[in-house]
């Protein structure tokens, strides 16, 4: 009985483990650039973020600037969205919104999405003036909406020097401790257990 259990914890864990790194480098993006001063296209400074994704009938680009996004510091996203059989820029309105997006968020807990401003194209492009709050992964949606076709992107972003130690390393070391612990309990049941049958022998 105790054995299974163990096996199961152990199974358990691991795919906790997994499931946790797995996650992190879906999620994880690399930050290319240098220090930042200026917030949009025009500067000679590189965005921390930029894809092109292609969703529904739309060609998508979105960038984050500046290069390194700090907490309470001034950032901008820029998105453009065209169409994939014309070509034609997107000419109506795109919402933006932002969530924290830790690891305690696939819990439950955490901040709800807040909406950041819903924008008008300037010249074929979306800007999204905003300030990240704190440090932390963060979650950005853009959404619109093209004859009566919701579209939804969200990508994750990290703002601020990355924590020393990751969940993954958290989840690894902490499965580690349980391993052990519950080996010291098993021998210890096995050692009690082997005192009680020598008393009987012993009288």
């Amino acid at each position: 009985m105790f054995r299974q259990l163990y096996r199961q914890f152990i199974r358990c864990g691991l795919t906790a483990v997994l499931i946790l790194q797995m996650t992190g480098i879906a999620a994880a993006h690399h930050i290319l650039g240098r220090s930042a001063s200026g917030l949009s296209e025009d500067s000679n400074t590189p965005s921390s973020l930029q894809e092109e994704i292609q969703i529904g009938d739309y060609l998508v680009n979105y960038m984050i600037f500046p290069a390194f996004p700090k907490p309470e510091e001034p950032g901008q996203i820029n998105v453009t969205a065209e169409r994939t059989d014309s070509g034609e820029a997107f000419d109506g309105k795109v919402t933006f919104a932002i969530q924290e997006n830790a690891w305690y968020a696939a819990l439950g807990f955490g901040s709800d999405e807040r909406i950041l401003g819903v924008q008008a194209p300037d010249d074929h492009v979306f800007r999204q003036r905003l300030v990240f709050p704190g440090r932390g992964e963060y979650l950005i949606t853009i959404r619109f909406e093209d004859n009566g076709e919701p579209y939804v992107i969200q990508f994750s972003v990290h703002i601020g020097e990355a924590a020393p130690v990751s969940v993954v390393t958290m989840a690894i070391i902490a499965l580690a401790i349980a391993l052990v612990l519950i080996s010291l309990i098993q021998r210890r049941r096995l050692m009690s257990g082997k005192v009680r049958q020598s008393k009987p022998n012993q009288a």
